[in-house]
């Protein structure tokens, strides 16, 4: 068995055909196996992959009785067969040469993780929105895996393909980290003197929330399981993500009567202002009504996270040292070479 793809599945009733079809057209002249890990839905995700299971013996169906994904992989990784695994996620396209090129990058023998850049596609009116919005630079932020264009180091990727003895030498994934697992599990590998490497033929697409309120719940998420990712690993915090907390703490401050603070904050929240709207104006061209609302799907990832980030930091601890490393670059330099940094 050459690869051994991981997807882990919750309620993907919509979209499990599609992924399915997607997986079974790509071109590979090895053996590979699909494992579907499912969290125990409640729609009729298990009964579809049981049907299409089948029609194909390369589909294996196991059980999630913890249903978050660090599990789900967990349990993909203990039964796969492959020597390389690749995860893939249920509600994104991949293109063909995924599996491929992957593996063809891969044992070259100098990267530890080989991923692709991650498109966003809407199919709905806010999904559409969202899309947009994560096609600039204020939704991209520090993330360079969103938009690679050429081989590019990252330091995260997303979704992706490793050997399976580097998994399991990292301990397959942390499952104290329901959100950001891949983060967290990039950060050790990083730690270890790994590369983690994006090229844009691993391109996939996926399709963002499509609703303002899932987007907030899904960008609060994320901003606390990154604080609490920052915190365990110093290294791992890039100079953006202390820009949305940094907002969310500068609203309050502009609110003060008078003095130089409020003043200073107001200014810095005009310049907020002023690149959202520069921002909604460099869209017109898509479309109007989508472009206006731009501000707004900005304001709300920034926010959300923002605040996301805070609670993290209060429920975790603050990350102080992975601002020092940021701050001082000097004991950023230290850090890697201490043993074991990277």
């Amino acid at each position: 068995m050459a690869v051994s793809v991981l997807i882990p599945t919750l309620n993907e009733e919509v979209h499990i055909v599609e992924t399915v079809r997607c997986l079974q057209a790509q071109r590979l002249d090895q053996r590979v196996e699909f494992l579907f890990m499912d969290g125990r839905s409640d729609d009729a995700t298990r009964s579809v992959l049981e049907r299409l299971a089948g029609d194909d013996p390369r589909i294996r169906i196991l059980d999630n009785p913890h249903r978050a994904i660090p599990f789900a992989l967990n349990i993909g990784l203990e039964n796969a067969r492959g020597e390389f695994v690749a995860r893939m996620d249920a509600h994104t396209l991949y293109p063909r040469d995924y599996l491929a090129r992957g593996l063809e990058r891969l044992r070259r023998g100098d990267v530890q993780w080989v991923s692709g850049p991650q498109l966003p596609h809407g199919v709905g009116r806010w999904s559409r929105r969202i899309a947009l919005a994560l096609g600039t630079r204020l939704g991209i932020g520090g993330a360079a895996f969103r938009n690679a264009r050429h081989e590019i180091d990252v330091d995260a990727g997303y979704t992706g393909i490793w050997r399976r003895e580097t998994l399991l030498r990292h301990g397959g994934w942390d499952q104290r980290w329901p959100i950001n697992e891949d983060g967290e599990l990039a950060a050790r590998i990083r730690e270890a003197g790994g590369r983690i490497v994006c090229i844009p033929e691993m391109a996939a697409q996926y399709a963002p929330r499509d609703s303002l309120r899932a987007l907030v719940r899904q960008y609060w998420r994320y901003g606390i399981y990154r604080a609490k990712t920052c915190r365990a690993h110093p290294e791992s915090m890039r100079r953006s993500h202390l820009l949305p907390p940094a907002l969310v703490l500068t609203l309050p401050i502009a609110a003060l009567p008078g003095g130089r603070a409020s003043r200073l904050a107001r200014v810095g929240i005009a310049a907020y202002l002023a690149a959202l709207a520069a921002t909604a104006a460099s869209r017109l061209r898509v479309g109007v009504r989508d472009a206006c609302w731009l501000p707004i799907v900005l304001a709300t990832m920034h926010l959300s996270w923002g605040c996301g980030f805070l609670v993290g930091a209060g429920r975790f601890g603050a990350p102080l040292r992975a601002v020092a490393l940021l701050v001082r670059p000097g004991d950023r330099r230290a850090e890697r070479e201490r043993p074991g940094g990277g």
